[in-house]
């Protein structure tokens, strides 16, 4: 028996293939031309039979030769314009009115007969054992043709004997398309030979369209298994065998033969590389469409794919084949496609895709502000020939108003792709956005930063009812819990969603699966934590005797210890030292790193301490630093800093701070709430993170690290801010599939209309006067603010009056009058609170559940316009920090940590909580002396005199502020020229054998250490304000320069 061998394996996939459309007869590749690469039988037979009256032509002008002079010409146009082209476009010959069509593919309309009557007569055929050498007699186990033209070669090994990688290594070296010294082998040429090979085994499936010999490059062809890479167990063969069963499929190899494979062209416009989809992009593509044409429009489909997944093509293909669509009764079921991308600089790649996979040209608009005005393109796009519409997250909105005009009016349908792309966002998209996000994510668009454009998208879409002529498509590597109520899909879709029927994902491609096929990295296989402890103290004076609330003063400090210069210096030290060792050797040294950090103000301070710190030891490094907006910081200038401010980037010089750090002058990008999400760099090697990253933010963030690069296999993260653990938790939630804890209760929205509705503070004719004037399209602004002003008059009154209530009773010491004051603010407070909540709330879930009340809609509209004038309840709270002193510092390097995503259980996304169900919280206050002793308790232990700065601070410092010769310097110098002074260093370094006796340990490690000196001489010059404190000493007029 010989089951384990090859032959059997052969024979398995021939017999299957003949039994299903394909042609195949032993001694079939005795018929095969490796000169002419092509089975010349197939070719002339399809002729005859789809075009006789081409045969006959041919015949009339070259008798016995027509044949032969037809496969000549065939050769000579597949060398000239490539395999690809020709199955597509056909070619000319000479005597011929028009040109001869070497295949034909299923057209999205209609069923013309004569066309389908060509498409059957498709001649697949599959020949074994091809010699295919013109040099030798080697051979290919399989060949796949198309009409006599060879579209695939595959080399089978199986697991009994050999594995994939023998498959694949057979095709590196001994399938070499161009032979030293000798003509190259048509057969494997690229791109006038077969389109694509396969390395297969029993068990995974490698691809390429390009041989390359030694330096060919295979990508995995697999299913997938259960999220991780590979294949699942098939209980009626081989694990391969969706290979032959499915993808070789007569009606789906032909239709990835004639819509699926693209060619990139170079420059010159020659074909640099033939694109053949990986397996989840055809899959996801094809389920997507079947899916669409069973339910009709008006549904939400949400595709999560991993970085590393080809998630551009996947949008194009997705595009392009949803436009095209047509239902049974050869209708086009979408008037327009919409893609939307909130990236300006990957319209540029999405474009380039879009136009790549194009069949017919002038189907894809782009709408662009270069171009005029974007309300009239919109228009002319939708109401025009484009198939598909590119707009960006900013344009969406007016593109959603119109798309959703045209459907009222013209009963069109539309679909919109989304790609999860991301920037800063303005206009009416935030502003529509900012009702459904939380606190934090607020405060952080606020300051600049971030959001994806599946919360605009969320924020945009209203009831399911507007929508039902509206097909969504959202891409996304790390769906959010709102994002998968959304557009999640229920199990059992006619039930409402609940603890066992969650929305789920339409298609899944893991990060855990990319991370195996190696088309992303793992970002935490070389994550190092840091850990700060530091002490506080009082700078000499007394501390207020004022109480302070707790929370804020505890912010305040933390912020305060943040932005402390000797903090940034120790971290900027850690940082660029580990670059020069660690990272600057990586990729020829053209690897790059990136510094997070929380805030604008923090991304001025560190960009001027890491300059200083690089331009001191005449480092050959350079940085840039992005931020939106300005920042006014008096301590580091007088005039508000921007990402083009010559102090913070001089080298810019007009250009965009992506396109600068993609120059190889360029090697450390500092961000803040900036380029933390949809940012690919793939020479980024390390990532130092000094910034609070919770759930999402911590994966997309981190993923920055994740894309490869040639000779790329590492990567370091150093954290000084997280905890590894809760940073392992966030990325194992993303590492498969992402699933929900459970479903939101739709009960919320009416618990708490209920619950508004009986504080009091407002009626029913107040709500339907204020919604009367919103919906009145001629309305003015004046009618809204007469309909709304008196119900916030009356409100802000309230609280006021308890306001000053409370100030009075406080003073007169009377408790009972106090508390019931205060009860009135917080009940007002609490109201406003359960406002923004239940307004978030409804926008959310209204487009999930069907609530078929008015009343609810009504309010969320009369509650929208009402908050925007309750301004109680926001107070900022400030503590005075000023006579706050650093007195011991510590970084604290905790080793790389232990971070492996397969092991321990996964976090779950939990749905939105009940709404409005909180209290005003009692805030806590507290003197400042007895917070701080509480912050400095939380490192007992964990410090020791060597951490601290009195040393510095005091010793050193006292001894150098009675140097005559440094006095002298200071007054005659720039601080810049006293900083390098050699006297300085001789001045440290007595000062420091003066307090060896006291300070035997710290002195003893600064005199036998140049790198400790040189960070004392750093200290000494920026924290600690050496020269600045000698010139205030100094009492003397100016002399003659030192």
């Amino acid at each position: 028996m010989s089951l384990h061998k090859e032959i059997s394996f052969e024979d398995e996939i021939c017999q299957h293939l003949a039994e299903n459309g394909w042609l195949h007869a032993d001694g079939d590749a005795a018929n095969y031309d490796r000169s002419l690469a092509m089975f010349p039988k197939d070719v002339v037979a399809w002729v005859k039979q789809t075009q006789p009256e081409v045969w006959k032509t041919l015949e009339k002008n070259h008798g016995q030769n027509a044949g032969a002079t037809l496969v000549k010409r065939l050769r000579d146009c597949l060398d000239k314009q490539g395999t690809l082209s020709v199955i597509r476009n056909g070619f000319d010959m000479l005597g011929l009115k028009r040109g001869i069509k070497m295949a034909e593919f299923k057209p999205a309309l209609g069923m013309n007969p004569d066309i389908m009557q060509r498409y059957e007569a498709n001649r697949l055929r599959v020949v074994r054992q091809v010699r295919y050498s013109i040099h030798n007699e080697n051979s290919i186990d399989l060949v796949l043709f198309l009409n006599g033209l060879p579209v695939a070669t595959i080399e089978l090994k199986t697991d009994f004997t050999q594995s994939i990688h023998d498959a694949v290594d057979q095709y590196r070296f001994d399938r070499n398309p161009q032979p030293k010294g000798k003509a190259a082998e048509p057969l494997l040429k690229f791109p006038s030979g077969a389109l694509v090979h396969f390395a297969v085994s029993s068990s995974e499936v490698r691809m390429t369209t390009h041989l390359k010999g030694a330096k060919t490059f295979f990508l995995p062809f697999n299913l997938g298994d259960n999220g991780a890479a590979g294949n699942p167990i098939n209980p009626d063969g081989h694990k391969t065998a969706y290979l032959w069963e499915r993808v070789f499929a007569r009606q789906l190899w032909l239709e990835i033969l004639g819509r699926y494979l693209v060619t990139e062209l170079d420059k010159k416009k020659q074909i640099k590389s033939i694109i053949f989809p990986r397996f989840h992009q055809l899959d996801s593509t094809r389920k997507l469409r079947a899916a669409v044409l069973e339910e009709g429009p008006g549904q939400k489909y949400l595709i999560q794919h991993s970085a590393g997944s080809g998630k551009t093509k996947t949008i194009a293909w997705t595009a392009h084949f949803l436009a095209d669509l047509h239902d049974a009764d050869d209708k086009k079921v979408f008037d327009t496609v919409i893609v939307v991308s909130d990236r300006n600089v990957i319209d540029g790649q999405l474009q380039e895709e879009l136009a790549a996979f194009e069949r017919k040209k002038g189907v894809v608009a782009t709408i662009e502000s270069k171009k005029g005005s974007k309300s009239s393109q919109l228009a002319e796009a939708l109401s025009g020939d484009k198939k598909i519409v590119v707009c960006t997250i900013q344009t969406f909105p007016f593109a959603l108003k119109a798309v959703r005009e045209l459907t009222a009016t013209e009963g069109k349908a539309f679909a919109v792709i989304a790609d999860e792309a991301h920037s800063s966002q303005t206009g009416e998209a935030a502003t529509k956005l900012k009702e459904l996000l939380s606190a934090e994510e607020r405060e952080q668009l606020d300051d600049g930063g971030d959001v994806s454009s599946e919360d605009v998208l969320a924020a945009q879409m209203q009831s399911r009812s507007d929508d039902k002529n509206i097909t969504y498509v959202a891409f996304t590597a790390t769906p959010k819990p709102k994002t998968l109520e959304l557009f999640g899909r229920r199990p059992k879709p006619d039930q409402p969603a609940s603890d066992d029927n969650l929305p789920q994902p339409f298609h899944v491609y893991s990060m855990r699966q990319a991370i195996e096929e190696g088309f992303i990295l793992d970002v935490l296989q070389n994550y190092v934590s840091y850990k700060l402890a530091f002490k506080l103290a009082s700078g000499g004076k007394e501390w207020s005797d004022t109480e302070v609330e707790r929370s804020a003063a505890m912010k305040g400090i933390m912020g305060w210890v943040k932005l402390h210069p000797y903090n940034i210096s120790q971290k900027v030290q850690i940082i660029v030292e580990h670059y020069r060792e660690t990272i600057a050797p990586l990729l020829d040294g053209q690897a790059k790193a990136m510094v997070v950090v929380s805030s604008r103000l923090e991304a001025v301070r560190w960009q001027l301490a890491i300059n200083r710190y690089i331009k001191d030891r005449g480092y050959p490094l350079k940085t840039l630093v992005a931020f939106s907006g300005e920042v006014n910081d008096k301590e580091s200038g007088p005039d508000p800093f921007k990402e083009t401010s010559k102090e913070l980037n001089p080298g810019l010089d007009g250009r965009d701070i992506r396109t600068a750090f993609n120059e190889p002058d360029y090697q450390i990008l500092l961000v803040a709430n900036k380029f933390q999400t949809g940012f690919d760099q793939p020479l980024l090697c390390g990532m130092y993170v000094d910034k609070r990253l919770d759930g999402i933010q911590a994966v997309q963030t981190i993923s920055r690290l994740n894309r490869c690069s040639p000779g790329k296999d590492q990567t370091y993260v150093l954290d000084f801010a997280n905890d590894p653990d809760d940073i392992l938790a966030a990325f194992k939630t993303y590492h498969e599939t992402a699933e929900l804890s459970g479903a939101t209760d739709p009960n919320l929205v009416l618990d708490l209309r209920t619950k508004l509705d009986e504080s009091g503070h407002y009626d029913d004719y107040e709500v339907d006067r204020v919604v009367t004037v919103v919906l009145n399209p001629k309305a003015k602004q004046s009618q809204l603010e007469a309909a709304i002003t008196p119900v916030a008059d009356r409100l802000l009154k309230q609280y006021a009056a308890a306001r000053e209530a409370f100030k009075t009773a406080k003073e007169a010491k009377n408790k009972t009058a106090a508390q019931e004051a205060k009860d009135t603010m917080d009940a007002l407070t609490l109201f406003r609170g359960d406002i923004v909540s239940y307004t978030r709330a409804y926008t959310f879930l209204s487009q999930i559940f069907d609530y078929g009340n008015t009343d609810l809609e009504k309010r969320a509209i009369f509650y929208k316009h009402l908050v925007r004038l309750l301004k109680f309840g926001r107070e900022r709270v400030s503590v005075d920090l000023s006579e706050v002193r650093l007195t011991h510092h510590n970084l604290k390097n905790r080793g790389k940590q232990k971070m492996n995503l397969k092991e321990g259980e996964t976090l779950l996304l939990d749905p939105l909580t009940a709404a409005g169900s909180g209290q005003v919280r009692e805030k806590e206050t507290a003197y400042l002396s007895e917070i701080i002793e509480k912050v400095n308790d939380l490192f007992d232990g964990e410090l020791t005199d060597n951490d601290k700065l009195v040393y510095v601070n005091n010793v050193l410092k006292g001894k150098l502020l009675e140097s005559e010769t440094l006095i002298q310097q200071a007054r005659n110098n720039t601080k810049e020229q006293f900083a390098n002074s050699p006297d300085l260093k001789t001045e440290i370094l007595n000062a420091v054998m003066q307090a060896l006796d006291a300070h035997t340990e710290m002195s003893t490690q600064v005199l036998n250490s140049q790198s400790v000196q040189e960070g004392l001489r750093d200290i000494l010059i920026g924290p600690s304000k050496l020269y600045e404190a000698l010139r205030e000493n100094d009492e003397s007029p100016p002399g003659g320069a030192a």
